[in-house]
């Protein structure tokens, strides 16, 4: 556990902000270490720092893994190793009114640095976990399921 806080603390510090512009992209890989892959629309590859996040991608790591990505509202995620989540949905277009940030950890340990979204509108900012649901209201937290 104390490398994984490690690991966080550095990721929060060097973080990049995402310079995604497609509206459909919710986010991008900022970095990966062991292994670790992205399902989308059935189609499982392997995940890559620089590649892009959509809504309804389940980032999943193995045993040695774990991810970082940086989303267009500037949350931040780091995934730990055994770890699966689920994009289920984002919005950003704050312009239209349209904020949303859905996600579910099924499995293993995740680091949420909240965004503007969380800021703009904390209760469209969720996280689920088979045993509660959990309304942001701060910037800073960790989930851990088993």
């Amino acid at each position: 556990m104390k490398r994984w806080f490690v690991f966080c603390c550095v990721f929060f510090l060097y973080a990049v902000p995402c310079s995604a512009t497609d509206k459909d992209v919710a986010g991008v890989i900022n970095n990966v270490n062991g292994t670790a892959t992205v399902e989308r629309s059935g189609q499982v590859v392997e995940a890559v720092t620089g590649n892009k996040i959509y809504q309804k991608d389940i980032l999943q790591t193995g045993p040695d893994g774990s991810v970082g990505v940086i989303f267009r509202d500037d949350t931040v995620l780091s995934m730990g190793p055994d770890s699966r989540i689920a994009i289920d949905e984002f919005l950003y277009s704050p312009a239209d009114g349209k904020l949303s940030f859905v996600s579910s950890v099924s499995k293993g340990t995740a680091a949420f640095l909240s965004g503007k979204i969380a800021k703009l509108s904390p209760e469209s900012v969720r996280v689920e976990t088979p045993l509660a649901v959990l309304g942001v209201r701060g910037t800073r937290f960790l989930v851990a399921v088993d």
